[in-house]
Parts: structure tokens; C-alpha cells; sequence
């Protein structure tokens, strides 16, 4: 009987779009994600929660714009301009802002992991695997939970 080694596996790969938010690398499924942007004139929303940066007009559409630095926990920082990574959740679209765009990044899924169980709730509630790369750690969002009310920060 033949067993099977990691190199005989077959590879099922998948491209994720890379961002930076507190230095910590994240990824999103590369088919979420609609296109990236300077989030530009965004305009506060009374009583919106915290996390909900404000809505913004991009290319005569209203966009969400969610701090993930917020969703995460981390505090604001103000000293680098922000971009946005543009998803769509039931029709409704979102600009999630991250500290910086990186590149697309192409991992193999049969090696992805489950998250730590020493998470912080907040990451818990909206990552959905991480990938250990040559350098460092890869944090997989789920867009869904992500823009789907998961973080209890973002429900009404």
C-alpha cells in the first residue's frame, strides 16, 4: 500500500489579494475582491458603529467604509494614507480599509490552518484560516463575516 507524501499531494492553489493592516499580513480570496482604492471624501455616519468608517461615493455608488484596524481592535493611525479593498456582500458594497496593498499572493490551500485558538474573539469571529509563508504568517479574512455583522461592533 502505497501512502501518500506532502509532495505527492496534488496541489489546489488559490490567488489572494495581500494587505497590511498593523503590519500584520492579511489575505483575500482574489474572487471577492471588486477592485483597490484611495478612499477619498468619506463622510461620518451619525451613531453608525464604531468600526464603520463613514460612506463614501465611488463612481456614483455609496460605499461602506469599514476600518479594519477598528474591526481588529488596533487603534487609529493617522500618520499613512489609507487604501481600500472594494467587496460586494448581498448586493451592498464595501471599501475595507487597510493600512497598505501588497500584491496577489498564490498559496496552496491543502496547507492551509485552521486559526490559532488563542485569537483575540475579534479575529476569530472573521478569519478563516491562516497560511504559513517563508517569512511570516498569512491571515485569511472571510469576507462574509467580515462585512457580514460577525464582529458584534458592526451590528445595529
Amino acid at each position: 500500500m502505497k501512502t501518500e507524501s506532502k509532495r505527492d499531494k496534488p496541489k489546489s492553489l488559490r490567488q489572494y489579494v495581500t494587505a497590511r493592516i498593523a503590519g500584520q499580513l492579511f489575505g483575500l480570496p482574489i474572487e471577492a475582491v471588486q477592485e483597490v482604492f484611495t478612499p477619498e471624501g468619506i463622510t461620518h455616519v451619525p451613531l453608525a458603529p464604531a468600526a464603520i468608517e463613514g460612506v463614501l461615493n465611488l463612481r456614483g455608488r455609496i460605499v461602506t467604509a469599514l476600518s479594519m484596524r477598528r474591526v481588529l481592535g488596533y487603534t487609529d493611525d493617522h500618520s499613512a494614507r489609507p487604501m481600500a479593498i472594494g467587496v460586494e456582500y448581498r448586493g451592498e458594497p464595501y471599501g475595507l480599509i487597510v493600512d497598505e496593498i501588497g500584491e496577489v499572493c498564490t498559496v496552496d490551500t491543502s496547507e492551509s490552518e485552521p486559526p490559532p485558538a488563542n485569537f483575540d474573539r475579534r479575529w476569530s469571529a472573521i478569519v478563516g484560516s491562516v497560511h504559513r509563508l517563508p517569512a511570516e504568517l498569512m491571515v485569511i479574512l472571510d469576507v462574509g463575516r467580515t462585512v457580514g455583522g460577525a464582529p458584534t461592533e458592526l451590528r445595529a
